[in-house]
């Protein structure tokens, strides 16, 4: 521990509030919050710990704290500083599953969608569903009761759904407010579990219509009426009322915690949410920051009612989510919340095997790579490759990998611009310049290793760069390649010497992922420019054919090959001139 963390430690207040972790760098890392911040933050330096928590406090050199007046004010920042800083400890590990919506869009004349995102856009969201054929056969129900338009936009004319009594057609009729507010409440209604009024409704219109002999119209709600049972009906009950509620159970184990929420809409269960992320404080404490978290962030709607389980604090829990939170003692609310838990420690219980396996391929690989090259555990990995065809194109890129997992989103591509000719070092330098430069301008995090996909003269070309020129001073490694274009060697140190790596060793196999990855991103975005330029370079010296017409030829024939094999009409077809036309297949054919 550096004497600055010392300091800090002996002055910590003994009031509630948040802490945040920092690595050397200055990045904060993990965000977490205390009822009495002495006491809490020290934990972290004093006794054992497992694994997770240990490599947290690894990479600990520096941390702040803001004091609140209240434990649950502590809670509401943490949420917020969460979300403001997004630190990699406190990132949850979720399951993959989306599950479908049915949302109300709040345009002029709305419609009735299913969609799989949720975004404030002043729509109405109803779900979520099971799966997206529950999601569609329940908007298609809709759609036989409530004709809202079915276009995206207005056409100017009526459509076959019209003519089939699905739609008001707004496009040729003019459509009162009071009228699409009555089609949202009753649709609103409808999906807020009140369906079986409506068809007690539905069916008190069908005998009404049947005295009065229209047959036809009662034989048209006869229908609605069968639909909704098939539909909404078919599904086993688990609630004896209708009240929309998340049910949620926990389990720790190991230093993990599996979180299960279960959906209960319309008085149905449906699938279950799943994430699995490490603790660093109490598992109730965990939990109150994942509640917050799973609204704030995920942007799940809140139901009128949640449950947890008896261990966590419901009143904090209920003031932090303005929402009913309830934590049953017994009966059918109870046994939810005990089947949620039962689920969290199966799912827990099956993931550990493949938690351990993943981390021997990333965090514990990157970790016996800093070993062995005698540095700080390269947490934040920056790659660099070339790519050129005898000078042409000549572009470079740069992947990201983060605790030995790509993270794609900092994925950068160059176009070189200041290199002539088939130049690899020149062009490295000039990538290597344009890219720190920015890191250095904008104050953006700086990688722990910095890996060329290139040999001696590559990595010294580098070197140059951010040394002498940057003031810099990163770790920086060169991978080649054998003659079969495969990961063989590991270049490392001043002067350079290959670094003994096991070929069947996970921090091996990280290399091959990272220089893999790196080559076929470089090689992706030179193909992507090759293809356009060579569009662009035979269409460009045509007369009339300017930005649209290119678009127009190149929409409709998509390559160079295919209009060379085309004939004049279909040119004229879409539009380009005969002369124009002629222009272009004689400058294709020679």
């Amino acid at each position: 521990m550096n004497e600055k963390l010392k300091t800090k430690l002996a002055i910590l207040p003994e009031q509630p509030g948040c802490y945040l972790m920092k690595d050397r760098q200055g990045t904060v890392i993990y965000v977490g919050k205390a009822n009495i911040l002495r006491n809490r933050v020290r934990s972290y330096f004093t006794g054992s710990h497992n694994g997770k928590t240990l490599r947290l406090v690894n990479e600990i050199e520096d941390f702040e704290y803001i004091v609140t007046s209240s434990e649950i004010e502590a809670l509401i920042l943490e949420m917020n500083l969460i979300k403001q800083y997004d630190p990699k400890y406190n990132v949850m590990l979720k399951d993959d599953k989306s599950y479908p919506y049915i949302k109300l869009t709040a345009e002029r004349h709305p419609r009735l969608i299913t969609t799989r995102k949720v975004k404030k856009d002043k729509g109405k969201y109803f779900g979520p569903y099971p799966n997206v054929h529950a999601a569609n056969e329940t908007k298609k129900l809709l759609d036989r009761m409530y004709p809202l338009r079915k276009c995206t936009a207005l056409p100017d004319r009526v459509c076959l759904y019209y003519h089939l009594g699905q739609c008001i057609a707004p496009c040729v009729n003019e459509i009162q407010d009071q009228t699409y507010k009555e089609m949202i409440d009753e649709i609103t209604r409808f999906l807020n579990g009140g369906y079986k009024e409506i068809k007690t409704e539905l069916s008190k219109k069908m005998i009404e219509a049947s005295e009065n002999l229209e047959f036809e119209r009662a034989k048209e709600l006869r229908d609605k009426i069968a639909h909704i049972e098939a539909v909404m009906e078919k599904q086993k009950m688990s609630t004896n009322d209708f009240t929309n509620r998340d049910v949620f159970g926990y389990t720790v184990d190991k230093g993990w915690m599996c979180v299960q929420v279960f959906f209960i809409r319309q008085g149905k269960l449906i699938e279950r949410d799943v994430s699995m992320f490490p603790i660093y404080k109490k598992p109730e404490d965990e939990m109150l920051t994942f509640l917050g978290q799973f609204y704030l962030k995920d942007h799940h709607f809140k139901p009128k009612e949640i449950l947890i389980p008896n261990t966590v604090n419901s009143q904090m829990a209920e003031e932090l989510l303005e929402v009913k939170v309830l934590t049953p003692q017994r009966g059918q609310k109870k046994d939810l919340v005990n089947l949620a838990i039962k689920n969290a420690k199966i799912a827990l219980k099956e993931k550990f095997s493949l938690i351990e396996r993943d981390e021997e391929r990333t965090i514990k690989a990157v970790e016996r790579l800093g070993e062995q090259l005698g540095i700080y555990t390269p947490h934040r990995i920056e790659s660099f490759d070339n790519s050129n065809i005898h000078g042409t194109n000549p572009v470079s890129a740069m992947v990201v990998f983060i605790d030995g997992r790509s993270e794609k989103k900092e994925y950068r591509k160059y176009k070189i611009k200041t290199v002539e000719g088939p130049d690899d070092y020149e062009s490295m330098r000039e990538v290597v310049r344009r890219r720190y430069s920015r890191v250095l301008k904008e104050g953006l995090p700086l990688p722990d290793l910095i890996i060329i996909d290139g040999g001696k003269g590559h990595v010294e070309a580098v070197r140059d760069v951010l040394e002498n020129e940057l003031n810099l001073n990163i770790p920086i490694a060169g991978l080649v390649k054998d003659e079969k274009h495969k990961t063989s060697q590991l270049l490392y140190g001043n002067p350079l010497e290959m670094i003994p790596l096991k070929k069947n060793s996970q921090e091996f196999y990280l290399l091959q992922r990272i220089q893999d990855e790196v080559h076929r991103f470089a090689i992706t975005f030179h193909r992507q420019l090759r293809g356009k330029n060579t569009f662009n370079s035979i269409l460009d010296h045509i007369p009339g054919i300017g930005e649209v017409r290119k678009k127009l030829l190149l929409k409709h024939f998509g390559s160079i090959k295919k209009m060379k094999e085309a004939k004049l009409e279909e040119f004229t077809t879409i539009g380009i001139p005969k002369n124009v036309a002629e222009a272009l297949m004689k400058k294709l054919t020679q």
